[in-house]
């Protein structure tokens, strides 16, 4: 394994698939729209905030995601990567097959015990970097290019940490009734 891990970081192919999952983790993109993103469908409003407006593949649903810091930087890490300006993309994205592989491959170095995989990014944005921040199911529907929530509710799953917040929010309401 240390051969083959050692290949990958001298070909940056690993680098490559850290940012890619870790730009889907912070968009909730699926992983054919990573890898069909195009400038096209990166947006600034008026505020002068970045958003990915863009047709989810899977259900032609429309996606309105705002750009964090982390996303806009691995976006600008390879804005003039040759394969991205071959292909018209944002990202030089391996194939499925290959992504999850190299994943695989990164667990095992890493010692993580979870599955990883390209979904699992899909499934972090929406309960870990949304959920657990308390952005609104409802948000989180939208930003995943949901039809409704009932999809989402598949990604929501109840975090401690969000209950014990909730509940310091009722203990603190109650206590400023008394």
């Amino acid at each position: 394994m240390t051969n083959s891990l050692g290949r990958f970081l001298v070909t940056g192919c690993l680098a490559l698939v850290c940012d890619v999952f870790i730009f889907a983790a912070f968009t909730g993109l699926a992983f054919i729209d990573v890898q069909q993103l195009a400038a096209e469908h990166i947006v600034q409003d008026n505020n002068g905030h970045y958003w990915t407006r863009k047709t989810r593949q899977k259900t032609n649903n429309m996606c309105n995601i705002p750009l964090l810091d982390i996303p806009l930087a691995i976006l600008k890490k390879y804005e003039n990567h040759p394969t991205c300006i071959k292909r018209g993309v944002l990202l030089p994205v391996p194939c499925n097959q290959n992504m999850n592989s190299y994943l695989k491959e990164i667990a095992d170095v890493c010692g993580i015990q979870k599955h990883l995989s390209t979904h699992i990014a899909r499934h972090s944005y929406a309960t870990s970097v949304c959920l657990a921040n308390g952005v609104s199911i409802e948000n989180v529907a939208k930003m995943l290019g949901h039809y409704n929530i009932k999809m989402t509710q598949h990604y929501a799953k109840v975090l401690d940490s969000s209950i014990l917040k909730d509940m310091m929010n009722v203990k603190s309401a109650i206590v400023n009734l008394g």
